[in-house]
Formats: structure tokens, C-alpha cells, sequence
């Protein structure tokens, strides 16, 4: 097999991203820039938190079983995160724009409504931004 050493490089795109935005030149472009993604496509984070925490909840795999259904009506969730004690949902989405918190947050309600349990999130209890922890 051929090896070609680099004697110097650049900060120019190597991989094909999920961005429209070009290529990055120069260090002050280099350095606005967020995070890449490598792996996949640009996702949506969000956190629902519920009424209650999820560990004193009857049948709360089949709630989270719920609300995780009627969220992929619109969109595929790529990861998610389910905070037993504060009773929060962590989720990254795809496809980027599929949802809004209110749109989300509705979808959530849903499954409360269909999964009869009293959790419950409430509208104001969602944000669009997610932590996930290491285990």
C-alpha cells in the first residue's frame, strides 16, 4: 500500500458534512465554528421534564415506550437519555427543524394522554437544549 505523507495541512473540510456553509478559512472562522459532527446528521437537542420522577412511576418503560413512539411521528430520535430522579427526558433529533418545543412538547402530551399515566409534561417544562451523562 502507497503512504503519502503530509508535510502540511489545512483546516479545510476533509469529510462531507451535513452543512451548507462552505469551507472554513482562515483562524477567526476556524475558531466561530461549533462543533462538528463527524459521524451523522446535524441533530435537535432537547429536555422534556416530567410531573413527576420517573422512578416512583407504575409502568414508566411503557410511558417512556409512549412518548418516544409519538415523537418519531416527525422525527427520528438518534439518542436519548431518561433521568430517573428529576424526571427529565434528554433527546437529540433528527431531522434538524422537525420540531419546535411546542411541537415536541405536544407530541409528549400525547403519550401521557395515550398511555394512562398520570406523569404528564408540562408545556413549559421543555427546553431546546439536552445534557446526556456518562454512566
Amino acid at each position: 500500500m502507497a503512504v503519502f505523507t503530509k508535510t502540511n495541512g489545512t483546516t479545510q473540510p476533509v469529510f462531507a458534512l451535513d452543512v451548507a456553509n462552505g469551507s472554513i478559512a482562515g483562524t477567526a472562522n476556524v475558531a466561530a465554528q461549533g462543533p462538528v459532527q463527524i459521524q451523522g446528521p446535524k441533530l435537535d437537542f432537547f429536555t422534556l421534564t416530567a410531573n413527576a420522577a420517573l422512578t416512583n412511576a407504575g409502568n414508566v418503560n411503557g410511558y417512556l415506550n409512549n412518548v418516544l413512539t409519538s415523537i418519531q411521528q416527525l422525527g427520528t430520535i438518534a439518542i436519548y437519555q431518561a433521568g430517573a430522579t428529576a424526571g427529565t427526558i434528554s433527546l437529540a433529533i433528527y431531522p434538524s427543524g422537525a420540531y419546535t418545543t411546542a411541537t415536541l412538547v405536544a407530541a409528549a402530551q400525547t403519550a401521557n394522554a395515550t398511555g394512562g399515566l398520570n406523569i404528564g409534561i408540562p408545556t413549559a417544562n421543555v427546553s431546546s437544549t439536552a445534557s446526556f451523562t456518562n454512566l
